[in-house]
């Protein structure tokens, strides 16, 4: 016969002082437990969001990244002039060759530089990546020395505002727009034309090549009639996929660093719990032996007790939970190790991180409960009778 339920919400809720202290341990530890995922969660959606499933990216061969790509001017008119390259309305084809780039800027407002990521783009660029507005300014003027920065990076970065200009080799750029991209990960980069660009930087080679498919089904058709073309040397992805494989390296470091530091904070939340359980034991011995003299088995008492302890974390993790919403939407930045350029992103907190977040406490309350539990079961029902 099983304890009634009951019976541990009377217990927790008729023990303000001890479940309040013990909560706050859980709670806090729950909450930077969530603060890992959601940062985690929230450098891959802007990864993720990045990239296009319409859009297809060259690069060459061998190449994991942009920065370690090269694709010839010859192989990019090659590519353009496919038929399978989508065409704006004005029969531009909707293809961007581009110039990828690293470099180091100071940071605002406080001591340090950082590597940025600049890109040169096709004046027209926008038409592919439809995240991409500008907000303030304007966009860059073909063939002139203008860049436009996006907006999370102006606000990171000195001589990043309208009207400021940023030294790249021995060359000024004017900025003169800024931009968001719907919370995608080309907020962290600064954007020219790319036939401005590649003298400065790289010469007559581009990093990589971007166009919309006319027909993105047929992308393993194309991709295997590209890649088999030697006159190209290139290997071919959809833009999604590209940026989904780049966001897998951080987030999994994030979420390894975040459940370390977690699982030593857990350490001691769970003595915490322990102690609370085993404070409940010493001082529910009549309670304990009134429940064998009803009847009720040293299993169902242990139980019972297994209960109450969840119950208890559970509090904790609502009140991480709570804790963790704060933090929702809060951009910061990153170095990417993939790129080994700055990232920016903002903490996201999902309906699923708080599952699992709810999830971890309840864990901690089973291990912090399992041996007070134990030990409640134990008790000699002649000594627990003594008690009464």
């Amino acid at each position: 016969m099983a304890i009634p339920i009951s019976y541990n919400f009377r217990n927790v809720v008729n023990r303000p002082v001890a479940t309040l202290t013990t909560a706050v341990g859980i709670g806090l530890t729950v909450a930077i437990f969530i603060g890992a995922l959601a940062l985690a969660q929230g450098f891959e959606i802007a990864l993720r969001s990045t990239g296009s499933p319409n859009n297809a990216i060259a690069m060459r061969k061998g190449a994991d990244s942009e920065l370690s790509s090269g694709v010839m001017r010859d192989a990019s008119n090659i590519m353009r002039s496919n038929p399978e390259v989508a065409t704006a309305p004005d029969g531009h084809p909707l293809f961007s060759p581009e110039v990828v780039v690293l470099m180091n800027l100071p940071r605002l407002g406080q001591p340090g530089f950082s590597n940025v990521t600049i890109r040169g783009v096709d004046p027209g660029g926008l038409a592919l990546r439809n995240q991409v507005k500008i907000v303030a300014g304007r966009m860059f003027a073909p063939g002139a020395a203008e860049v436009i920065v996006s907006q999370h990076i102006a606000s990171r970065f000195a001589n990043c505002r309208l009207g400021d200009k940023l030294r790249f080799k021995q060359q000024d750029f004017t900025v003169v727009g800024q931009f968001t991209a719907g919370g995608s990960s080309f907020e962290s980069e600064i954007w020219g034309d790319n036939a401005v660009l590649m003298p400065v930087f790289r010469g007559d080679v581009f990093q990589s090549a971007t166009f919309r498919m006319k027909h993105p089904q047929k992308f393993e058709t194309l991709k295997k009639e590209l890649e088999a073309d030697p006159r190209l040397g290139v290997q071919l992805k959809r833009e999604s996929d590209y940026y989904a494989e780049q966001s897998e390296t951080l987030a999994t470091v994030i979420r390894f660093a975040g459940v370390f530091i977690t699982l030593i904070m857990a350490v001691g939340a769970v003595f915490g719990a322990m102690n609370t359980m085993y404070a409940a034991v010493g001082a529910r011995t009549r309670e304990i032996a009134t429940l064998l003299v009803l009847g009720f088995s040293p299993f169902a008492i242990m139980i019972s007790f297994m209960i109450e302890s969840v119950l208890l974390a559970l509090c904790g993790g609502v009140l991480g939970c709570f804790l963790s919403l704060f933090i929702n939407g809060i951009r910061t930045g990153t170095t990417n190790f993939q790129t080994f350029s700055e990232a920016t992103f903002a903490f996201t907190v999902t309906p699923e991180i708080l599952g699992i977040g709810l999830i971890f406490s309840a864990g901690m309350g089973l291990v912090g409960g399992l041996l007070p539990a134990i030990r409640a079961s134990r008790q000699p029902l002649a000594r627990a009778l003594r008690a009464m």
